[in-house]
């Protein structure tokens, strides 16, 4: 009988605290502008340089595409809210951010366990790797990873918002996280969670087993390498990959598998930030700085624009 009819929601974002917000806009809208250049860069040089025209890197272009969406779905609104613009999002803004949060994270998932693919063919079977990788496996491997980000995305988002929800809604988040809008739910949601659980074993846990026999087998192949050189240059080529693996994957498992760990909002805002704001700037940083061929294709581009402006 309490239940209302809930037209918008209420972000309550970060501190109250004036300094503290003026803070946190800077340092976040430094951060936004580095995740939309550096992988706008990274996008660019892609298409550009034809050295970068190789399967690696057409995966790369597209982790660079979701990071750009992915942070663009959620850091304007929480910018705005931090300089005080209103902290309200009707309630059809607030079922495409948890619509677009969850297809964005979904399709990284899958993403990244195909680039661990790449890497394990290109590096045990070097002699076949254009005949395994070949464009249409590659398209293929593209075109399912956003298939089922959009279709699992697109079915927790919709189980979430048709539940009735009751006034007032404050979701403790800086956007409309599932979690933190499922807390306000007047209803049961233990067959969301189950789902929400179900599809994590699915793109977090199945993905990271397939990326760890990958290494393994990049492992066994890398202890067989006599020369220091070739020991650089696959560690170097699997580097990156790692660390965004680690960062991605070790986030997600900890806030949505680990008992609990959603339950404290401070702990949630600050994962839910690696995944809107810290991991995509960082993730063109990581691939730049650890990968020759980049750097050379940056430096050709600087060359380009020194020629035409000359």
């Amino acid at each position: 009988q309490n239940q209302t009819a809930v037209t918008e929601f209420i972000l309550l974002g970060f501190s109250s605290n004036p300094v503290l917000r003026v803070s946190l806009f800077v340092l976040f809208s430094v951060l936004y502008s580095a995740t939309l250049m550096g992988n706008a860069l990274v996008f660019v040089l892609i298409c550009l340089d034809y050295r970068l025209h190789s399967p690696m890197y057409f995966f790369l272009c597209h982790l660079s595409i979701v990071d750009i969406c992915y942070a663009s779905n959620n850091v304007p609104h929480m910018l705005g809210n931090l300089l005080g613009q209103g902290r309200t999002i009707s309630f059809a803004g607030c079922g495409t951010q948890i619509h677009l949060y969850l297809i964005f994270a979904l399709t990284e998932c899958v993403l990244l366990a195909a680039m661990s693919y790449d890497r394990y063919v290109a590096i045990c079977h070097p002699l076949r790797y254009f005949l395994i990788m070949n464009w249409r496996l590659c398209l293929t491997l593209t075109a399912v990873s956003w298939a089922f980000g959009f279709m699992f995305g697109t079915l927790q988002a919709s189980l979430a918002l048709r539940l009735p929800f009751c006034g007032p809604c404050n979701v403790d988040h800086f956007f409309c996280e599932i979690l933190a809008v499922l807390k306000l739910a007047c209803t049961d949601t233990t067959v969301n969670k189950v789902l929400i659980f179900a599809v994590c074993v699915c793109f977090l846990l199945f993905p990271l087993v397939l990326i760890l026999i990958s290494y393994l087998h990049i492992l066994a192949t890398v202890l067989h390498i006599q020369s220091v050189a070739g020991w650089h240059k696959t560690l170097s080529t699997c580097g990156s990959h790692l660390i965004v693996v680690g960062l991605f994957y070790g986030n997600a498992i900890f806030m949505y598998m680990v008992p609990g760990s959603g339950n404290a909002s401070g702990r949630e805002k600050v994962l839910s930030l690696f995944y809107s704001v810290i991991n995509p700037s960082l993730n063109p940083l990581i691939y730049t700085l650890r990968n020759k061929q980049v750097k050379e294709a940056l430096l050709n581009l600087q060359g380009r624009k020194r020629v035409f402006h000359s």
